[in-house]
């Protein structure tokens, strides 16, 4: 079984290929962006399933993985993301996907779901695609637009504008913009003091 990770996150990707490597029958290939991707694809022979992640380089949203599924030597290919909402994952599945991988399952759950959809199932978990709807209404996120709580939430995470604007596909420019936005409507100054409400309400 050939599987193909594709994630511009260095740790993440050499720990899940450490992990699939260790599993018996499974030889596990890694790239860090959408061209490399492609090109281990051509070169073959064909993989069993890619795993791409959302935001990396070339990806453009879910064209990627379009290009990548007309793409003869990738037998399955699925998802992988940290930013992307219950939304996307529900595009992604009805676009084909084997599957949507939310990065926050654990390295044993996310080898397990490799596996289940390298053997022909389609894999997404039931309670990220239901958080969106069943989650209760925040009074703080109840002030913020979609994309703003998007970059809160990177903030709460101590990420830079420059890591936020490539998580998210935009131009950091307009990350500092939708800052100033962020920063009046829950009022705060900076964006440490934005992390810190947002810690402090129990968004993130």
């Amino acid at each position: 079984m050939r599987i193909l990770i594709a994630d511009d996150h260095d740790l993440l990707r050499d720990t899940l290929v450490l992990f699939l490597q260790q599993e018996h029958g499974m030889e596990a290939f890694s790239a860090r962006n959408l061209a490399e991707a492609i090109q281990l694809v051509e070169e073959g022979p064909a993989f069993d399933l890619v795993l791409l992640d959302y935001t990396m380089p070339g990806m453009d949203g879910l064209d990627g993985m379009a290009r990548m599924r007309d793409m003869e030597g990738a037998e399955r290919v699925a998802i992988i993301s940290g930013t992307a909402s219950p939304a996307i994952a529900e595009a992604a599945l009805e676009a084909g996907a084997a599957g949507f991988l939310p990065k926050t399952l654990s390295a044993k759950s996310l080898v397990n779901a490799i596996r289940f959809m390298a053997m022909g199932e389609q894999y997404a978990p039931l309670d990220f695609l239901r958080g969106a709807a069943d989650a209760p209404a925040h009074p703080l996120a109840d002030k913020l637009s979609q994309r703003e709580l998007e970059m809160l939430e990177g903030l709460s995470q101590g990420k830079s504008n420059k890591e936020i604007a490539r998580d998210l596909d935009l131009r950091e420019p307009t990350v500092k913009l939708h800052m100033k936005t962020l920063y009046r409507k829950i009022g705060a100054a900076n964006r440490t003091q934005a992390a810190l409400i947002a810690k402090q309400e129990g968004l993130f």
